[in-house]
């Protein structure tokens, strides 16, 4: 564990520790070897159970709701610690968090904010559009009285097949006399309404399930608008950089893991009698590994502690930690895998796993290569960061 972690952030971290080892463990061990399996519902809400009595379930949500609402570098320190267990139950131990819908009031609070953090309800965030759209004609909106009329598609909506509502970037267009706003916007989309069409399903790499979706003139009233016209980017970037964070720790975690993994490879002895480890290929190798990891982690925990302190104003710290914890975990999972040799490829190998986990880190939240121009593009035309 990273030094100088508050004292209270290291209990934090601990009971995870204690979560993974006593209480989630027993139940990975039930599953099915095989990773096209689904995972049972019972153990899924055993999960839940378990992780509300330890009390990590609240960690992402607000204290209003009975959450716990924990800052940057809590929350990094649990999820790597999480990650570092490699569970595929991970993904049930954390309660749905209010993403763009932190500030809301009125009746989005009531009928979505409300619902999704009591589990009632699941919602989707839609920000990518699909490749090869007109580069001047993103999902836009026009003004119909009230209401706005969308058109559009998005693709890569994370969990959209399952999702009650979107969340969802516009541009809202604006028209010769007229007083309506327009500009970027964030706004609430039923599933259910008429102008939605979900137009495939697809799997990505590690697993992941997502969707693309079409907007033919769907109404929807302005009420459904997450703040102001013209705050649309503002508040997407913002959910996008707490999901880089999470990646990042994520990543952190799962390097942590494969280290300790060849850890006891290194012990195994060899068919020449000696023990793996003490072949000096192998040495270097893992020597490798352990720097990576350092290197990883320590970028992580500065970023994290710079959110707590700036906020927003750690973009580009929060960037840089997404680029390269996954990418040092893509290196660290790689050379694992060599050293740990031909059966980790095979299907059901928890290194087959991670090594799948690993290439779709480096999308989730934005490619390494668009995050680098942004990186250099928030100093070299904002003076942003301290990177």
């Amino acid at each position: 564990m990273p030094d100088f972690l508050p004292s209270d952030i290291q209990l934090l971290s601990d009971q995870m520790g204690m979560l993974v080892a006593e209480q989630l463990r027993p139940l990975e061990e039930e599953l099915s070897p095989d990773p096209r399996v689904a995972i049972p519902d019972e153990i899924a809400q055993l999960v839940r159970q378990r992780s509300h009595a330890a009390g990590m379930w609240s960690l992402t949500q607000p204290v209003e709701f009975g959450g716990k609402a924990a800052g940057a570098l809590a929350q990094t320190a649990v999820r790597e610690t999480l990650a570092a267990g490699h569970l595929r139950l991970a993904r049930y131990v954390f309660g749905p968090d209010p993403g763009v819908l932190a500030s809301v009031v009125g009746d989005l609070k009531e009928q979505y904010l409300n619902p999704l953090l009591r589990g009632e309800k699941r919602g989707a965030f839609a920000f990518t559009e699909p490749s090869g759209i007109a580069e001047h004609k993103p999902t836009w909106a026009i003004w119909d009285g009230d209401d706005l009329l969308i058109s559009g598609r998005k693709s890569f909506v994370t969990g959209g097949g399952t999702a009650d509502y979107y969340t969802v970037l516009i541009n809202v267009e604006g028209s010769e006399g007229s007083s309506r706003p327009s500009g970027p916007a964030m706004i609430v989309i039923d599933r259910a309404n008429a102008g939605v069409k979900i137009e495939s399903e697809f799997h990505s790499l590690e697993g992941g399930s997502h969707v693309e979706l079409s907007f033919d003139a769907a109404r929807v009233p302005a009420w459904h608008l997450i703040g102001e016209v013209g705050e649309g980017m503002p508040r997407a970037l913002g959910n996008i950089g707490h999901e880089r964070l999470a990646v990042a720790a994520g990543m952190a975690g799962l390097s942590l893991w494969a280290v300790n993994l060849i850890d006891d490879r290194a012990k195994e002895i060899h068919r020449n009698g000696q023990r793996f480890g003490d072949r000096e290929g192998v040495r270097l190798r893992y020597a490798d590994l352990r720097i990576a990891t350092y290197a990883a982690r320590s970028v992580l925990y500065r970023s994290a502690r710079l959110v707590d302190d700036r906020g927003d104003g750690a973009i580009n710290e929060v960037m840089v930690a997404k680029v390269f914890c996954t990418e040092q975990a893509g290196f660290v999972i790689d050379q694992a895998v060599q050293l740990a040799g031909g059966g980790a490829l095979v299907v059901g190998h928890p290194l087959e796993r991670a090594y799948r986990e690993v290439r779709s880190s480096r999308f989730t939240g934005g490619a390494s290569d668009i995050l680098r121009l942004n990186i250099a593009r928030g100093r070299l035309e904002f003076d942003a960061g301290q990177v």
